[in-house]
């Protein structure tokens, strides 16, 4: 079933935006703008940045390098987590092995 599509205004920085979104996506879009909001504040309050321009821009660097950083911990935990199946899986041939070779 098709979701019906509709316009929300969001206020990013002191600045109102319309965006389409789904229904069903609209907490999850709000969600995203009072996060996407709260970094580009933190990033003008510290003072470094000026322009609205540069502080999306800077946020959405931080956002991604903090994306980024979480794909590759996940990444390294998924090799770390088959490296370790893969040594049980050959204790357990490995005592298999001995079974039968008892039993023979």
């Amino acid at each position: 079933m098709k979701q019906e599509s509709s316009s929300v205004t969001v206020h990013i920085l002191d600045k109102d935006y319309r965006i389409a979104c789904d229904a069903g996506e609209r907490e999850a879009l709000l969600n995203s703008v009072r996060f996407l909001d709260a970094k580009m504040r933190e990033i003008r309050d510290n003072g470094k940045v000026i322009g609205t321009d540069r502080i999306a821009v800077m946020a959405a660097l931080n956002l991604a390098h903090e994306l980024l950083g979480q794909k590759t911990q996940k990444e390294t935990s998924a090799q770390s987590a088959g490296k370790r199946i893969r040594m049980l899986q050959e204790k357990i041939e490995v005592a298999l092995n001995a079974t039968n070779q008892l039993e023979l």
